[in-house]
């Protein structure tokens, strides 16, 4: 086997692990919105249902958008590392970056880098 099929070979499983991470990622996303949506329409109604499942499916693209960056950073750095392709991957990262922030003061109402609140009692548990 001479370096040139191996260097193809090579580029076409980095290319197959990518589309890979870009499938999960895109079922992530259906899957979450499925199930959230399930979940909204047959469980019993509660106080936030609405921002319970506002909630759920942020989070399904949270981690939806995670693994769409990691594929584009796979497929981007492995297969075609050129100055405009790492330029474009940026502007993606970047763009995606925002999105997930956005989802994060959304659902939980901070930005990431802010300290959580704690919205709930810790229970005495010492007697």
């Amino acid at each position: 086997m001479n370096v040139l099929s191996l260097e193809a070979l090579i580029e076409n499983w980095i290319g197959a692990i990518g589309l890979g991470i870009d499938v999960v990622g895109v079922v992530i996303i259906v899957a979450g919105i499925i199930w959230s949506t399930f979940y909204f329409l047959f469980q019993p109604k509660e106080e936030q249902h609405y921002d319970s499942y506002k909630g759920r499916i942020g989070r399904s693209l949270l981690l939806g958008l995670e693994m769409l960056v990691a594929a584009d950073i796979v497929k981007t750095i492995a297969l075609e590392a050129t100055f405009m392709s790492i330029g474009v991957l940026a502007g993606l990262v970047a763009v995606r970056t925002f999105l997930s922030w956005t989802l994060v003061v959304e659902i939980d109402g901070r930005w990431p880098w802010q300290i959580a609140r704690n919205t709930h009692k810790v229970k005495d548990h010492d007697h």
